[in-house]
This record gives structure tokens, sequence and C-alpha cells, in this order.
């Protein structure tokens, strides 16, 4: 691809730095703009994960809000391209900020989607970072009834500690098969929605307007950058901050649940791809690995290359979790060319030895009690 101008909204952020990076190495000129939200980013009024790039005049760094349409306007001026990654993260806390998180992230969408319109000069494409908690539980099999697509668990069920999916018909353990992207959504949070609301806010409007539009369906992110000191993101980053603080991470339920994990440096791969002309346009694409990989084997991996103490299982459950989701990859391997290539692994000793020199502030605990003040543990 030729070099281009390109906005990376939320490009300060985990995996906007990590593209901004790539595509500064690729020639293409970047704006990004980001409001620097201390959960994320801490106190610091400079975005220090592109830092480099502003010192260099590689990067135009615009401080704002994706819900503030002059912000917008102006971070649009002259683009070509535009990679839309801002969104308030956090499927726990979403469910007591909801206003927050249908600002953050539908609104938002829709002020960028109505200022891309109104330009006299339409843009050539445009990605949108979804995510697999859309799908609500992954897809699932029964030996006597086939593929199936089950809602959430009952409570009564969990309160039993019965932690895996049953067949509705027969009562049978059910097996998780790779999801694809033509399973039904059922999001189970407000940020879930709110995700799918970007993701079809986006197509739809792409497709209205030909704009070329993909929408990237993320699973677990995890590597170097991730904030570590926000308690409401990626369950990696959390477990990481614990053993750094020589606390006991804490896994709900019995720490079977399994999801797919995928290095950051692979997602950054999905999206250069889908910022390419011609390939995947109106379409939705998991960004996975295909692997299933349980709670367990996650703070083993961690806890082999941190140390730190064993895992607290808390035997309790939060409302709205999921137990098993992993990807089906065919789709982006046939449309995007993509497929993972960073091995679990690889990539736990990337975070691990990343992790090692930061600075993690634990507040694990302030979360759980706002989860439990809010209702939302068992």
């Amino acid at each position: 691809m030729d070099p281009k101008r390109i906005l990376v909204t939320g490009g300060a952020g985990f995996i906007g730095s990590h593209l901004v990076d790539a595509l500064v190495e690729r020639g293409h000129r970047v704006r990004v703009l980001d409001n620097l939200d201390p959960q994320v980013h801490g106190e610091a009024a400079e975005p220090v994960s592109i830092g480099g790039h502003l010192k260099s005049g590689a990067v135009e760094f615009l401080h704002g809000d994706v819900r503030d349409p002059e912000a917008v306007a102006a971070a649009l001026r002259d683009i070509d391209l535009v990679s839309h990654q801002a969104a308030a993260v956090g499927v726990g806390q979403s469910m007591y900020r909801i206003s927050d998180y249908v600002q953050a992230n539908c609104e938002g969408t829709g002020i960028l989607l109505q200022a891309i319109i109104d330009r006299e000069r339409p843009i050539e494409r445009l990605v949108v970072a979804s995510s697999m908690s859309i799908y609500g539980e992954g897809q699932y099999r029964c030996e006597a009834h086939g593929t199936l697509y089950p809602p959430l668990r009952p409570v009564a069920q969990l309160e039993r500690g019965d932690w895996e999916m049953r067949c509705p018909a027969c009562d049978a353990v059910l097996a998780p098969a790779p999801t694809p992207e033509e399973k039904p959504l059922h999001p189970t949070s407000v940020y879930a929605v709110s995700k799918r609301d970007q993701e079809e806010l986006c197509l739809s409007v792409g497709g209205a307007y030909g704009i070329p539009t993909v929408a990237l369906r993320y699973f677990n992110v995890y590597g170097p950058r991730q904030s570590l000191n926000n308690p409401y993101t990626g369950v990696a980053a959390i477990f990481t901050c614990r053993l750094l603080n020589r606390r006991a991470p804490v896994v709900f339920e019995d720490g079977v649940q399994s999801r797919d994990f995928v290095h950051v440096s692979d997602i950054v791969e999905a999206n250069l791809l889908a910022l390419e002309p011609n390939r995947a346009a109106g379409e939705a694409v998991n960004v996975c690995t295909g692997r299933s990989l349980g709670l367990r084997e996650l703070t083993n991996a961690l806890r082999d290359r941190l140390g730190g103490p064993e895992p607290e299982y808390a035997d309790r459950f939060r409302k709205g979790d999921i137990r098993h989701c992993y990807g089906d990859p065919e789709k982006a391997r046939d449309l995007l060319g993509f497929e993972a290539r960073v091995r679990f692994e690889d990539g736990i000793d990337d975070l691990a030895a990343w992790a090692e020199g930061q600075e993690a502030v634990d507040r694990v605990d302030v979360a759980r009690r706002e989860l439990e003040e809010a209702g939302l543990t068992v």
C-alpha cells in the first residue's frame, strides 16, 4: 500500500500505540486522537507510548475525545484512512457505569461517522475494533443434538458450583467448539452491547455511503503496554499486576473456563491487512488464534515467569460471565490473508519480560468491592 494519511483514534493506548509504530515503520503519516483517560494512562499529561514518534515528528497527536465533534472534525482533516480503536474497555465496570460506556463507545462512534460523511472528500477505508464479547457464550457441540448456541448459564446452576455449559435438551455437558462469525450475537454486558453497536454502526454507514469498512472482532489481547494499573481490562494484565505485587491472582469459578489469547503484534498485523484495499470490505472478521486456553494455564504460565503466590480460586461467579469462547480463524485467512503467528508460550515470555520493568499499582481489590456493591458477584 502506498503511503497514506491515517487517523488512529485511541492511538496512544495499548493496541493503538503498537499499530502507530507499525504504520510509521511502513512510511505512513499518522495522526492520533486520544483523550488519555487516567484510568488507562495514569495522570500523565503526555502520550508516553508514542512519545518517540512525537519527538521525531513522525506522528501528530491531538489530545481530544471522540465525543467532541470539533476534535473529531479536526482529527479527520486531510485523512485518507481511519482506524477506530478508541473505546471504554471493561466488562464488569460497564455494568455499573452504563452511561459512560454507552457515551464513549456508541455516541463517540456516531460522532466519528457523522464527521466522516460530512467531509467534502470521502475517506478511502474504515477499520473498527470490535470484540469477541459480542458473541456472549461461544459455540458448543452436544453429541446428541449437534451444534448449539446456548445462552448464559442459569444463576441457580452456578450457585450449585456446576460451572460447565449443559445441553438444554438432554443436560449433557457441552464441548466448546471454534466460534465462527456466523454465530448469533448474544452480548451479555453493557460493554459487549456497545462493541456490537460500534461494529454495526460502522458497517451500516460504510455500506450506505460506499466506504469500504472492516470490523475486526478481537479475542483476548495481551502483550506489552497493556495497562497494569487498570483492574477492569484484560485478564492477563490483571493477573500480571497481582503477581508483580506478590499477591494472589483472583480467579472466579474454578479456573477451567477458557479463552483465545492473541498477542498484540498479531492484532496489529490484522489491522494492517484490513487497511489495505480490496480486503474484506463490509465484513466482520475474527482476529484469533483458534486455540482454547484455560485461565489455570494462563496463571501457571505467568507464575512460572514472574513468581508470586498461587492463584486464589474464589469459588464464586460474576453475573454475565461466559464459560468458553475461542475463535474460528478461517474467515480471516480467506478474506484478509491473516493467520496468528505468535505462540502463547512466546507471547507470555514477551509480556513477562516487559512487565518486570514496570510499576504496577494493584487496584484489583477496589474493583472487586465495586462489583460486590453493585450486586454483580455471587
